[in-house]
């Protein structure tokens, strides 16, 4: 939170396990330090768990000394490896597995690996891609910011210390700044926006707009393990963010 209130915005790369190996995921988890992000998230919607995803956390940690932060898919995306993790309830998901059901047959185990965990509202916004077909969500449609504001402020009123507008892994655009500053506008505590924060441009328009973290992954997956083509598309964002926040400290 500290680092929160100084800087005014913040970057958080996500690596997906699966989607490179664990050698990789650390070279860009440096590269992602580097350049100026916070912390590694790690996780995806299927996947990341098990063996692949205990290497990957132990690779990244060998080589950088960024907080890793677990973005779980699903029960199995745990590991005693990771330092923190999001604990979320995906609030306008139909099942009620998503909304309690997969919390509670984790609590035990997390408890057991000693993790931090960190409240989170999870709230899937169009176009949801594979995290809204996996997690049944009624998607937040991109034109009616208020259902997004009332649904985070929900989670907040329930114990939440964290909202995630989350618009799909690959998605074209993320949620629009209209939605985010009207988010902001209704809760008090931080808000992270995921899923096609793609530009340097969608970077600084959404930290403008209200949000307090970007995550960002799959254009960095698509480097395609280019190292130098990775650290370039990293630094555009944090040119972004760091702009956005400058913004914001004007307004």
């Amino acid at each position: 939170m500290s680092e929160l209130d100084s800087k005014r915005g913040l970057a958080f790369l996500v690596i997906d396990p699966p989607n490179q190996s664990p050698e990789k995921a650390g070279k860009i988890a440096r590269l992602a330090e580097e350049t100026g992000f916070s912390a590694i998230a790690v996780g995806g919607s299927v996947g990341a768990q098990g063996e692949i995803l205990d290497q990957t956390i132990s690779s990244i940690k060998e080589v950088s000394s960024l907080p890793v932060v677990l973005f779980p898919g699903n029960i199995a995306s745990l590991s005693p490896k990771a330092d923190a993790m999001y604990f979320m309830s995906l609030l306008n998901s139909d099942d009620p597995y998503y909304l309690s059901g997969a919390q509670t047959v984790a609590s035990m185990p997390i408890k057991r690996m000693g993790l931090e965990t960190i409240p989170t509202s999870y709230v899937i916004v169009e176009p949801g891609r594979a995290v809204g077909w996996v997690g049944r969500a009624r998607l937040i449609p991109r034109e009616l910011p208020y259902l997004a504001a009332a649904t985070a402020l929900a989670g907040q009123m329930m114990g939440s210390q964290l909202v995630i507008l989350e618009s799909g892994g690959g998605a074209p655009s993320p949620a629009p700044p209209e939605m985010i500053s009207y988010v902001k506008k209704m809760i008090d505590i931080p808000l992270l926006v995921a899923g096609g924060v793609r530009s340097e441009q969608f970077a600084f328009e959404t930290i403008t707009a209200g949000a307090d973290i970007v995550h960002v992954g799959s254009m960095v997956e698509k480097a395609n393990g280019d190292l130098a083509k990775a650290k370039e598309m990293m630094q555009s964002i944090m040119r972004g963010v760091k702009q956005g926040a400058k913004e914001k400290s004007r307004s």
